[in-house]
């Protein structure tokens, strides 16, 4: 009897932030699949049997996890923040749509369970940035070329969009953020509202908001969500002294009446 697979988030690190869909599904399973590092963050109590793997062996762990179902397991595929956000859903699904996928997979069933993303996570740290539009891109070249990822910013930029960018640099490709800076650089001022959130939900968790200029040396790394404002978003300074940043709801044109 084919089993099934449930993909799910445990937002960005937190237990605070993991849903109760999630954790339900979490104490339902046999078995959870996931990349090591996230797997680790699953509450201890959970007993299902654990399927570690390296972050880059998406396409194997998604196999893995539908093999796993098809023998009648309850499989959940474990992502950080919203599983369906640059994470295992499409993965899975993928796998699902493959020229020849296995019969033996015909009667697992699938499910995504949402999660809180880090750009979300983020954003509620510091406040409002993501009060009006937003996009959200990452600046990883492993699974579409730069070129891509560079008419992108430039599009969203010049659509005035609050822009989360997931991914900003790594030790293989440090020059991408100044270069994705740069193309932002020409529809937006030096001065706009950046917010820098590090390991939110995790120990050790730092928000910073900065100015476009100074995001190429604020020290930005993988583990960092970078906020990119609109020519609206702004920096208010609360009574207690704590500097927030927010993206009012209304654009300018809009009639008051």
């Amino acid at each position: 009897m084919s089993g099934s697979v449930t993909v799910i988030g445990l937002g960005p690190g937190d237990a605070g932030t993991l849903t109760p869909d999630a954790s339900s599904a979490l104490d339902g399973a046999t078995d959870l699949v996931g990349y090591s590092t996230y797997l680790d963050m699953v509450p201890d109590h959970v007993a299902a049997t654990r399927h570690g793997s390296d972050n880059r062996e998406e396409a194997a762990r998604a196999a893995a996890a539908l093999d796993l179902a098809a023998d009648g397991r309850r499989v959940v595929v474990v992502s950080s923040g919203d599983p369906g956000v640059f994470a295992m859903a499409a993965a899975v699904l993928e796998q699902l749509d493959a020229p020849e996928p296995p019969e033996r997979w015909s009667d697992v069933t699938v499910e995504v369970l949402p999660g809180v993303t880090a750009a979300q996570a983020t954003a509620a740290r510091a406040g409002a940035p993501l009060g009006h539009d937003f996009a959200v891109i990452s600046l990883s070249d492993n699974l579409k070329p730069w070129p891509v990822i560079e008419r992108r910013l430039d599009a969203v930029a010049a659509a005035d969009l609050v822009i989360a960018l997931y991914n900003p640099a790594s030790r293989a490709r440090p020059h991408q953020l100044s270069e994705a800076v740069d193309v932002l650089l020409r529809h937006r001022a030096p001065d706009t509202v950046v917010v820098l959130g590090r390991d939110v939900g995790r120990p050790g968790e730092t928000i910073r908001i900065v100015s476009l200029a100074e995001v190429p040396d604020a020290g930005v790394d993988m583990r960092t969500v970078v906020i990119v404002g609109s020519s609206q978003t702004r920096r208010l300074t609360t009574s207690d002294g704590s500097v927030r940043a927010y993206t009012p709801r209304r654009y300018p044109g809009v009639d008051e009446a």
